[in-house]
């Protein structure tokens, strides 16, 4: 069982004649629709609105197979991030998060409804600003006590919050509880490594917390798994036509979660030792999935079956 704890929130996604359109999203929400459609067994933990949108999100979770403790509705409305992409196709956010309802749960009662048999807990993102971290650090602590793997994504949205510092530090707290960490290029700058190279900055993250595994996000360059006992670095795929990369982040991590899982080796005992042949196909998995979700208008991750028939084809190469 995955267990996710972190935003449901409503894309306004400004188009090119200047109108907006709503697309459902939120980085740990994201996550959990990816996660399910790999296959895995996953939990959205948080409460999700009475109002409209919310109603949406709970049809697609409950399309996707993603079980709702209890169906929880609360009162407060949906989260809203405007989002405007440039040139490139990558987005800037501009948040709207007061009183909402993915952030109406207490730490209690959070902890109540983790279910038994948890195999990972996963939160990052907007769960992690100043305002709620010390309820998110309660709720990783509880997971954690209970057996899970704890899997956290800095996944930093500087526009969120006006104490930048105070932001960063929250999350590198976060990040020291947990055993495997997910980080952009971007976040790692906005974590005290500008103007240190990505992959060393990851290296001296590594060293300073207790986690297994770093998985480290390059936007077009790829991405890098880093454990204790190994590199294993992979570009992006040559040729694909990125529509967008909305979510890409998100559907790595699920891509990378469910190739752990399907190899057995999610677990902090396995992580522990985990090494490039372990790592290899996880990545090449994470990219895959990855790649299939940027060729794709918004957050669009790929059944497990997709992921399978893209790798066959040979259009992802072999990480070094």
């Amino acid at each position: 069982m995955v267990v996710t704890f972190g935003e449901a929130l409503v894309d306004m996604i400004e188009m090119p004649d200047g109108r907006f359109a709503a697309a459902l999203g939120g980085a740990v929400c994201n996550f959990a629709i990816a996660a399910a459609r790999q296959g895995l067994d996953v939990t959205y933990l948080n409460p999700l609105s009475q109002d409209s949108f919310g109603q949406r999100f709970v049809n697609l979770l409950e399309q996707e197979r993603v079980h709702l403790p209890g169906a929880v509705r609360s009162a407060s409305p949906t989260s809203l991030a405007i989002v405007t992409l440039d040139a490139s196709a990558s987005p800037s956010y501009v948040f709207h998060r007061e009183r909402v309802a993915d952030r109406d749960i207490t730490p209690a009662r959070a902890r109540a409804a983790l279910p038994s048999g948890m195999r990972l807990f996963h939160t990052g993102g907007l769960a992690l600003v100043p305002d709620d971290i010390d309820a998110t650090l309660e709720v990783i602590q509880a997971a954690a006590a209970a057996g899970a793997l704890v899997s956290v994504d800095a996944n930093l949205r500087p526009l969120a919050c006006a104490d930048l510092p105070g932001y960063a530090a929250g999350v590198r707290r976060a990040l020291a509880r947990a055993h495997l960490i997910k980080v952009s290029e971007e976040d790692l700058h906005h974590l005290g490594y500008e103007g240190v190279a990505p992959l060393a900055a990851a290296r001296t993250l590594l060293d300073t917390v207790d986690a297994q595994l770093i998985a480290l996000t390059l936007g077009a360059q790829g991405a890098v798994l880093l454990s204790r006992r190994a590199c294993v670095t992979l570009g992006a795929p040559a040729g694909i036509e990125v529509m967008d990369t909305v979510g890409c982040g998100d559907s790595f991590l699920a891509g990378l979660v469910s190739s752990l899982a399907a190899g057995g080796k999610l677990s902090v005992a396995a992580l522990a030792v985990a090494d490039a042949a372990v790592l290899g196909p996880a990545l090449r998995h994470a990219v895959a999935t990855a790649s299939l979700n940027a060729m794709r208008v918004g957050c669009q991750p790929p059944e497990a079956a997709d992921v399978a028939l893209y790798l066959q084809s040979g259009a992802v190469a072999q990480p070094s």
